[in-house]
């Protein structure tokens, strides 16, 4: 083995194990999966999506509770998709999936005015697809790719245009209350995903409905991420660290937290008249 080999598989060795560090914190942390569950893996073709059944797949081997996995693609119909792509990768992984077809390309493509964004209808037509498969198969987990950085691009997205302080949660009911999704991916740097997924070489499916929308509000946050990692190492990781770190008396919304009815308890005032006192006798 030459030393440039021996040295890549050391590199991609201490990588896989941040991986798997990472998303195990994750699980543990929100309780991500117990004992029994039903995994679906919603497949995408991407970096991200390959990247974390590949890292499930691997706790699942090691984990001290049994749960399932099933990968699952939503084919959208997008003229020139693969369509042999992921089912010939799956099955040489020796993974259950199963491969949804539901033509919302078309759909998109008609309500969507042309050079407008399609992102915000093409993923609620595809989260909705997805819910049902899940419900209709004893479903009763979905994890999805979205990683560290898609959070803090959303938390950043939601200030700057939504006016509202939220970003996505790692673990999440849906809004029908029957659904689970969980993000496994959530204290996982994109940067590593990139390097991994380069390692495997996995069979990359583009996004050609979406993924060459260049003038995404996204993107725009994409890129100021990635400045501010470059320029100020350890940042990204502080701002992730605060969305864990919330102080709802310190923000300025009134039904988180009861502003109007904040005032100073008698004790309060006692205490503050008791330790005048003392002053004022240590000032004699």
């Amino acid at each position: 083995m030459s030393d440039h080999t021996q040295k890549s598989r050391i590199q991609f060795n201490k990588l896989q194990k941040r991986l798997r560090h990472t998303v195990g914190d994750a699980i543990v942390d929100y309780n991500m999966i117990e004992n029994g569950d039903k995994v679906m893996v919603c497949l995408s073709g991407g970096k991200d999506s390959f990247t974390l059944l590949d890292v499930l797949m691997g706790l699942q081997k090691t984990a001290p509770i049994d749960f399932e996995l099933i990968a699952v693609n939503l084919d959208q119909k997008q003229p020139g998709f693969p369509e042999h792509v992921l089912p010939t990768y799956l099955k040489s992984l020796g993974v259950p999936y199963h491969i949804i077809e539901k033509d919302t390309y078309s759909v998109v493509k008609r309500v969507i005015p042309e050079g407008n964004t399609t992102c915000g209808l093409c993923s609620r037509l595809r989260r909705g697809t997805l819910y049902g498969y899940a419900e209709a198969n004893g479903i009763n987990k979905i994890a999805l790719g979205h990683h560290r950085d898609d959070i803090l691009e959303t938390f950043f997205l939601n200030i700057f245009y939504g006016g509202k302080l939220k970003a996505m949660p790692p673990k999440l009911l849906s809004d029908d209350k029957k659904n689970i999704v969980i993000r496994p991916l959530a204290y996982t740097r994109e940067k590593d995903i990139e390097r991994f997924a380069a390692f495997m070489d996995y069979p990359i499916i583009p996004c050609n409905l979406c993924g060459s929308q260049a003038n995404l509000q996204r993107q725009a946050m994409k890129v100021m991420l990635k400045s501010w990692d470059k320029q100020f190492p350890g940042r990204l990781e502080t701002i992730f660290t605060s969305l864990q770190n919330v102080a709802p008396s310190q923000l300025a919304d009134r039904q988180l937290f009861d502003f109007t009815g904040l005032m100073r308890s008698q004790q309060t005032e006692g205490e503050i008249l008791s330790f005048n006192a003392g002053l004022d006798v240590l000032a004699r």
